[in-house]
């Protein structure tokens, strides 16, 4: 694929990604094929910073975690209470990482 698309790309959509999985992105779609273009570029990251107010505001309903895709944990927080409130904390520190991650599992199903 072309650099300019790939570099593109890559410029709007870096804060979606942890640091350490930009380079592996990048690589991914010089390598890909033209056809895939079309799917990468349909893919609605979350947004990491969010995800992070929604935890902050509403956590302890555990929305952070319907919004990322994590329902099992949504409705775990949401029937503890954010764990009594312990989860709910934790969770305002994990929260950005674990939104990326979500992010990068989409990524890799739109190019397989």
């Amino acid at each position: 694929m072309e650099a300019q698309k790939v570099d593109m790309f890559m410029m709007m959509n870096a804060k979606f990604f942890e640091s350490h999985h930009l380079e592996g992105v990048r690589d991914t779609l010089i390598n890909l094929d033209e056809s895939k273009w079309g799917m990468v570029q349909m893919v609605s990251y979350k947004d990491p910073t969010t995800a992070l107010i929604l935890s902050l505001l509403a956590g302890s309903f555990g929305i952070d975690r319907f919004y990322i895709g994590d329902t099992g944990m949504g409705v775990g927080k949401l029937l503890t209470c954010g764990g009594l409130g312990i989860w709910a904390i934790v969770d305002w520190f994990l929260i950005m990482g674990a939104t990326r991650e979500k992010n990068m599992i989409a990524f890799q199903n739109a190019v397989v």
